[in-house]
């Protein structure tokens, strides 16, 4: 039976430039919007309006879709995040970061995920040494231009051992926004613990500026009300739904990888046996996964474009000869179905954008969080001033 207010289901996308008081952000390399929608959550339940001052990615699809999902932004550029924060860390403002930072004027959330091709795992020619890897200052930058209440960098867990110009990017984020007088934390964050229900995991930085919560607190915060959800609670509802929208639209596999599926079901098995496996992991291997098929009553594994094929990863039905629809993917990356996908002309756009999208739990999680220990820290001062008088 659907749950009516299952979060993921709701089709009515919230006002979420009304409510009370404000929070004015800058979401860089913002790709379709996951961490701008979990803010906008966070101050939707709060009763605040969000402002978007500025977005920027690239990537001209991924800004169309952040156009479509947010059109109270003020801003929105398709643009390298690098012309607009353009100046040497430490070094005075440029003209551009100047107009840059009139224009945005007071920002309390700067957001931003850098690329995380230099960063990851796969990328076995230049991990750790890509040029790429210079964008994640490129978010201290404009933390230091803009002078926010609070910075939010986020990538994937390998970002710890990269690093530019001989020293770890991680490292030298601190060193510079400490110098500026922001308290900093970063830990890898399990988004599962969030409500996420894939095992992905984040890499978060956290800075707050003099006067705001210590951002410590605010992991404690969101490890102390950990939630989790299985794939069931994610998508049960979408077993048979039947549609001729690219998003709900079945993934087609070869005959051989419906051979492999049907084994799986007839079988009730969830790992495919190495002698049905292509020939290259017949033998020792790690990759299990890979044409495996998911559970019901755990999360899923990380999400990646190529979630349509079960040949990329554990991404079979639970209970269909297929892999997973878009509809169902972005509801494993948390985009509840009022987020609106339409621009992508092709399945393989549209698995691009779900795939590389950040779940927008993480900045709902953080900014709840943020909010609630802020009013309790404002509170505290006004109790404080009262008895002084």
């Amino acid at each position: 039976m659907p749950v009516p207010d299952h979060p993921l289901r709701s089709r009515v996308r919230p006002s979420f430039d009304e409510g009370g008081d404000a929070t004015r952000i800058v979401d860089l390399f913002a790709g379709c919007g996951g961490l701008t929608l979990g803010l906008a959550q966070a101050c939707h339940a709060a009763d605040r309006a969000l402002q978007i001052a500025l977005a920027v990615d690239f990537e001209p699809l991924a800004t169309t879709v952040y156009q479509q999902n947010f059109p109270f932004a003020e801003r929105v550029e398709t643009a390298a995040v690098e012309a607009f924060f353009d100046g040497e860390l430490g070094a005075a403002p440029t003209f551009v970061e100047q107009r840059i930072a009139a224009s945005v004027e007071a920002v309390d959330i700067l957001v931003g995920g850098p690329p995380c091709q230099g960063h990851s795992n796969l990328n076995n020619h230049t991990r750790r040494v890509d040029e790429k890897n210079a964008l994640y200052l490129r978010m201290v930058r404009a933390a230091e231009i803009l002078r926010p209440r609070l910075v939010m960098i986020e990538n994937v867990p390998s970002v710890l051992r990269d690093r530019h110009s001989g020293i770890g990017v991680v490292d030298r984020a601190v060193e510079h926004l400490e110098r500026l007088g922001y308290r900093t934390e970063h830990r890898v964050v399990a988004l599962a613990r969030l409500g996420v229900a894939q095992t992905r995991q984040r890499h978060l930085m956290l800075a707050t500026a003099p006067g705001e919560p210590p951002p410590g607190s605010l992991f404690d915060a969101i490890e102390a009300s950990a939630t989790s959800h299985d794939l069931r609670w994610a998508i049960g509802d979408l077993v048979d739904t039947t549609s001729d929208s690219m998003l709900d639209r079945e993934p087609q596999a070869t005959a051989q990888n419906m051979r492999r599926m049907q084994y799986l079901l007839d079988n009730g098995i969830y790992d495919l046996p190495n002698a049905l496996r292509p020939t290259c992991q017949q033998g020792s291997h790690s990759y299990k996964s890979m044409y495996g098929r998911l559970r019901w009553d755990q999360p899923a594994q990380t999400i990646t474009s190529g979630f349509g094929s079960i040949g990329q990863g554990r991404y079979m039905h639970p209970e269909r000869t297929r892999a997973l629809t878009a509809h169902e993917a972005a509801r494993i990356q948390g985009f509840p179905d009022y987020f609106d996908f339409s621009a992508c002309p092709t399945r393989s756009a549209l698995a691009t954008m779900i795939g590389n999208a950040v779940p927008p739990q993480l900045g709902a999680a953080i900014l709840t969080v943020f909010l609630a220990l802020s009013a309790r820290s404002d509170a505290t001062i006004r109790a404080d001033e009262s008895r002084s008088a």
